[in-house]
């Protein structure tokens, strides 16, 4: 498995973002709740999730799924040593799976997310104050 880029956008409704994406990609969703959607796009690779919660039409956050653990671990060792501040998450749920991750921001502030699914979950995230906090960040210092 390569590389797949993700992009996760806020919307109003779930129901609405689901008819209208199924039609604009091609393809039902790969997976879908009650407050979420994931769609698996194999041209261009790009996972593009649907999530209920903010503001709607704006980007919630970006990412890379990477095949394995290994690939994740090499990855923030690799960002670790260019200096980047990040948060670090092993066997987290969100998003309706479990995954090991960490999370960076870009120099506006955008958060992304890269990650490796481990397993489905039913639950969508459990809390995380931490996490938050890391989002909630303004952009980082020294551009």
């Amino acid at each position: 498995m390569a590389n797949t880029f993700h992009v996760a956008l806020y919307v109003k409704d779930i129901d609405a973002a689901i008819t209208r994406y199924t039609k604009l990609l091609g393809q039902e969703p790969a997976k879908i709740r009650h407050d979420y959607a994931k769609f698996e796009i194999a041209d261009p690779p790009v996972i593009l999730s649907l999530n209920v919660g903010g503001e709607p039409g704006t980007v919630s956050h970006l990412g890379i799924r990477y095949p394995g653990t290994g690939d994740v671990a090499s990855e923030m060792a690799r960002t670790k040593r260019e200096g980047v501040d990040l948060l670090q998450q092993e066997g987290t749920t969100c998003c309706y799976a479990k995954a090991d991750k960490f999370w960076v921001r870009d120099a506006d502030g955008m958060p992304w997310e890269m990650y490796t699914v481990l397993a489905d979950a039913e639950a969508e995230t459990a809390a995380d104050l931490t996490l938050r906090s890391f989002l909630e960040q303004q952009a980082p210092a020294g551009r």
